[in-house]
C-alpha cells in the first residue's frame, strides 16, 4: 500500500519532491494558496488543492491529519512556514519536513516541532562545492559532521583487482559497502570480488579519509 504525503507550497522545491513521490507511487497531495500553482501541479500530484496552511480549519478540510508525512516547502514566508508546521503538528500530523531559509529559521521550525529541517539551497551549495573539489566523487550523503557515505569512481589503477587486494579498509581506513556498475548494484560485496571498468564504490568512513581516496589518480 503506498504511503500518503502532502506537500505544502508548490514551487520549484515543492514540485520536485511532489514529483518524486508521485512518480515513485505515492499518493500525494498537493497545497498551496495559488491557484495557478496548484492549476499548473496537475501532472506531479494524485490530488491538489487551494487551500491556507496557516489556516487551522483549511487543514482539517482536507483532512491533514491522515497523511504519514507532510512537507512544509513554502518559499518565502517565513511566519507562514512556522505556523504551518505547528498547526500541523497541532492536528497530530506524525511526520512534518520543513524547508528552512537559513540556520535561525531552521531553529525556529525544530522549536515548533519539525521531526526534520532541510536547507536545500545550502545543502546544494556544498554538494556542488564538494564534487569540484573531489571530482571523482559522483554522490555522498553527510552523516554527520565527521563521517559520509560516497559514490566514488574508480582509479585507473585499481581495475580488475579484489577487493582482498585493494585493502581498503588498511590501506585508507574506509569500508565498501556496496558497487555499483551501470544499473545493477552489489550490496556488501564480497572480499573476491574484481573490481571492473566503470564501477562505482559506495563506501563509508571519516570526511578526510574519503577526502584522501577520492583524490586518487
Amino acid at each position: 500500500m503506498a504511503d500518503q504525503y502532502a506537500v505544502i507550497g508548490l514551487g520549484r522545491f515543492g514540485i520536485s519532491i511532489a514529483n518524486k513521490l508521485f512518480e515513485s507511487g505515492q499518493e500525494v497531495l498537493g497545497i498551496d494558496v495559488n491557484e495557478e500553482k496548484v492549476e499548473d501541479s496537475h501532472p506531479y500530484v494524485t490530488h491538489s488543492v487551494i487551500a491556507d496552511s496557516t489556516d487551522a480549519e483549511a487543514l482539517k478540510s482536507v483532512g491533514i491529519r491522515n497523511f504519514d508525512t507532510v512537507i512544509v516547502a513554502i518559499g518565502n514566508d517565513i511566519q507562514a512556514s512556522i505556523l504551518s508546521v505547528l498547526l500541523l503538528k497541532e492536528q497530530g500530523v506524525k511526520k512534518v519536513i520543513a524547508k528552512a531559509l537559513n540556520k535561525l529559521h531552521g531553529q525556529v521550525l525544530k522549536k515548533v516541532g519539525a521531526d526534520w529541517v532541510v536547507f536545500p539551497d545550502w545543502d546544494m551549495g556544498i554538494r556542488v562545492a564538494h564534487q569540484l573539489l573531489s571530482p571523482n566523487v559522483l554522490n555522498f550523503i553527510e552523516l554527520s559532521k565527521d563521517y559520509s557515505v560516497e559514490e566514488v569512481k574508480i582509479p585507473e589503477k585499481m581495475v580488475y583487482k579484489t577487493l582482498r587486494e585493494l585493502d581498503l579498509r588498511s590501506e585508507y581506513n574506509i569500508n565498501v559497502i556496496a558497487i555499483r556498475h551501470d544499473n545493477e548494484i552489489d550490496i556488501s560485496p564480497s572480499a573476491d570480488k574484481k573490481i571492473d571498468h566503470g564501477d562505482v564504490l559506495v563506501v563509508i568512513g571519516e570526511n578526510r579519509d574519503l577526502e584522501r581516496f577520492a583524490n586518487l589518480e
